[in-house]
């Protein structure tokens, strides 16, 4: 900026002087001829003044460019460190700290942060130390982070995994009526997911209890469902199990509720061979969250009535 400044003065001073010294030297003979001259002279002055000018601009343009691009940088080297320190507590099994985290940036426009942020929430809110009204809040505030993440991003596997989930959750506090009606809307964004991501063994899971949970429907509650749609969601054990071994195929002992239910739905099938065999690995599956050990416990039970 200073050396645009320095090359303005002189072009002015020297404008200045040409035009004296063409008009007083002219003698008056020639004067007309002189001032068309200096005319000349000035509007090469201004164009050049033009070019400085251009070139201050370009730069204040270029400096502008260059420090929205490193506000963009920073910001999204900020979310990537966010995302870092979250899948750490995840994974570690922090869920309050995660959540104290991730309410930090809840006014996000990242669908990353976003459904991270609905995952936290429900997961606080599975929690045995959370009060029932605490629980409902939570439940309810999941699934606006989650219905956000999706407007930022419908391209997201995550997103319509979570969105699924969240709406299921909610459904346990408005009737059946409401999660039976909600039913093809969660198993349309469940299979989104899979679309998205067909190797995540999470939304293949949760894929199964859809199924295993239309498979088990009890009578009165299939009648509400014909009566709120035409043709009302329908499943099979089969397909549920098909769905279990599919995500145990993608992640083997990814998930001890997914051992469960095949252990589980292999009862329903009246196999027990089967059911033994992924009972026992219930069992065994060691425990490092509070479902875990949920899961373990009605697994042992389950043994121990075959």
């Amino acid at each position: 900026m200073a050396t645009a400044v320095v090359i303005l003065r002189p072009l002015r001073r020297g404008a200045a002087w040409v035009g004296k010294r063409l008009l007083s030297e002219a003698g008056g003979v020639r004067r007309g001829w002189w001032r068309r001259q200096a005319q000349m002279f000035g509007k090469l002055t201004l164009f050049r003044r033009g070019l400085a000018l251009s070139a201050v601009s370009y730069l204040g343009y270029e400096a502008y460019n260059s420090i929205s691009h490193s506000a963009v940088v920073h910001a999204s080297v900020k979310v990537e460190e966010i995302i870092e320190q979250a899948d750490y507590l995840y994974g570690s099994g922090e869920t309050k700290k995660l959540y104290q985290l991730l309410t930090q940036h809840k006014n996000s426009e990242d669908a990353e942060i976003l459904w991270r942020l609905a995952r936290a929430s429900r997961d606080l809110a599975q929690l045995s130390s959370t009060s029932a009204e605490e629980k409902k809040q939570l439940v309810y505030e999941a699934l606006e982070y989650a219905k956000k993440a999706l407007e930022k991003n419908e391209s997201s596997f995550a997103v319509h995994k979570w969105y699924a989930i969240c709406i299921s959750d909610v459904g346990d506090y408005e009737g059946i009526k409401t999660k039976i009606a909600n039913a093809y809307v969660i198993k349309e964004h469940f299979q989104k997911a899979i679309e998205l991501n067909p190797k995540d063994a999470t939304s293949i899971h949760l894929m199964g209890i859809w199924c295993y949970s239309f498979a088990e429907m009890p009578w009165y509650q299939s009648k509400i469902a014909a009566m709120l749609f035409a043709t009302p969601p329908t499943s099979t054990y089969e397909e549920a199990l098909s769905y279990f071994h599919k995500a145990e195929e993608a992640d083997p002992n990814f998930y001890s509720k997914n051992l469960l239910l095949l252990g589980k739905t292999y009862l329903k099938l009246n196999n027990k061979k089967m059911a033994l065999l992924w009972l026992t690995k219930t069992r065994d599956y060691p425990a490092h969250t509070e479902e875990d050990k949920q899961v373990q416990k009605e697994a042992v039970e389950l043994l121990n009535s075959i």
